[in-house]
């Protein structure tokens, strides 16, 4: 990859990024009944910065580039937002649950094979 960044480090950052969402959504879900909340979720992640002189941001639509994996909290763009003013719909935060479930086990399950075709290329055995 560019940037020095190896598919194995760009995975893990992903794995970091999803715990990181998955702590989020869980709190938008313990916070369903809370008066005023407003769901939160993580910032996209982000991918490595490019080397020196490649790849700079040139459009407003272009990816802003802070590190591998960066994830801050954002207040989440939700349609509904209930009399008491909570903004969380428990069926929209388990959705996105699924889904970060759904790719950790699919990351999990890449990284595990690279690993091993890594040992298998210095000669140890999977």
């Amino acid at each position: 990859m560019s940037a020095g960044v190896s598919t194995l480090d760009l995975m893990r950052a992903r794995l970091q990024w999803l715990e990181r969402r998955q702590g989020v959504l869980a709190g938008n879900v313990a916070n369903a009944d809370t008066p005023g909340y407003r769901a939160k979720d993580v910032t996209p992640f982000a991918l490595p910065q490019p080397v020196q002189g490649q790849g700079q941001v040139t459009t407003p639509g272009h990816i802003p580039i802070a590190g591998i994996g960066a994830a801050g909290t954002v207040d989440a763009a939700r349609i509904e937002t209930r009399p008491n003013g909570n903004a969380v719909s428990l069926e929209d935060e388990m959705l996105r649950l699924a889904e970060v479930q759904v790719e950790h086990q699919t990351l999990v399950g890449l990284y595990q094979r690279s690993l091993a075709h890594l040992k298998t290329a210095i000669g140890k055995r999977a």
